[in-house]
């Protein structure tokens, strides 16, 4: 009686069979797939495929938001320092309406604080777009003047 172990043809036959076998697992161990071919399962290949396609699709998608939230972040603080200047522009407001105060040094820092917010607004831009910076026709008015 013979056994495998000792039958060469056997053995050789054996050893094909696991080399051709242990190199398509080899394969899938090392891709990280059940199925890398279309012959391997054409529906699970399929479904693997249109996932993939779809991982992609999701990613560019999330670029695209980290790119907008980027956007909005600039925006959000460009309008917070044209605030923070307004605000200051206000209590210069108040304090020319006073008695005895040098209106023209006031008119002179509200001049400045009004170029300081046209900066702020024209540099608060990302990825080619300013959502701050406007162009309305108007050039170089005052818009705020306490002089009469």
């Amino acid at each position: 009686m013979t056994s495998i172990l000792t039958n060469i043809s056997a053995m050789a036959a054996l050893s094909t069979l696991i080399n051709g076998r242990l190199g398509d697992e080899q394969e899938r161990m090392s891709s990280g797939l059940r199925v890398k071919t279309a012959a391997d399962n054409a529906a699970y290949w399929s479904i693997a495929t249109t996932m993939k396609s779809d991982n992609k699709a999701i990613s560019a998608i999330a670029d695209t938001l980290s790119i907008s939230a980027a956007t909005i972040d600039v925006a959000y603080t460009g309008l917070s320092n044209s605030i923070a200047i307004i605000s200051e522009i206000k209590s210069k407001l108040v304090t020319g309406r006073e008695p005895g105060t040098d209106r023209s040094k006031i008119q002179k820092d509200i001049s400045q604080l009004q170029d300081q917010m046209k900066t702020v607004a024209l540099s608060a831009s990302f990825n080619g777009q300013n959502w701050l910076a406007a162009d309305l026709g108007v050039t170089n008015r005052r818009i705020i003047s306490i002089e009469n």
